[in-house]
């Protein structure tokens, strides 16, 4: 993670943005921004698209990802390599998308308990 908020931080310097800037565009406050980039506040998926967006950065370039890899296959006997490319691919990147799945997941948690909070609410206000 540390990773990607460095990249962040780079991009966002590289762009001559403050953490103002930052944080009017994602209509939030500097230091709810700013918590972001000290890794003190979770950084969502969503808040990872709008961020990317904003830097006009694409987000495989934030999560460092190589997808600038080429996998060229041939018909032949010895195809292994190909294989191999694939799977070194998947093993270099495993890590940076088990954390996007793992904050996807935990923003699915966050909102079925937003729903059950909302929920209990609208029963208190019908009864």
């Amino acid at each position: 993670m540390e990773e990607v908020l460095s990249k962040i931080k780079e991009y966002r310097k590289k762009k001559g943005f403050s953490y103002e800037n930052m944080a009017h565009e994602l209509n939030t406050s500097a230091s709810a921004y700013r918590k972001i980039e000290l890794n003190q506040t979770k950084l969502t998926v969503e808040r990872l698209v709008q961020i990317a967006q904003i830097l006009e950065a694409k987000i495989e370039d934030l999560l460092d990802l190589k997808a600038n890899s080429e996998f060229n296959q041939t018909n032949n006997e010895n195809a292994t390599g190909y294989q191999q490319q694939i799977e070194n691919y998947f093993q270099e990147n495993k890590e940076k998308y088990e954390k996007i799945e793992q904050l996807y997941e935990s923003r699915l948690k966050d909102k079925d308990a937003m729903i059950e909070q909302l929920q209990k609410i609208i029963e208190k206000l019908s009864a």
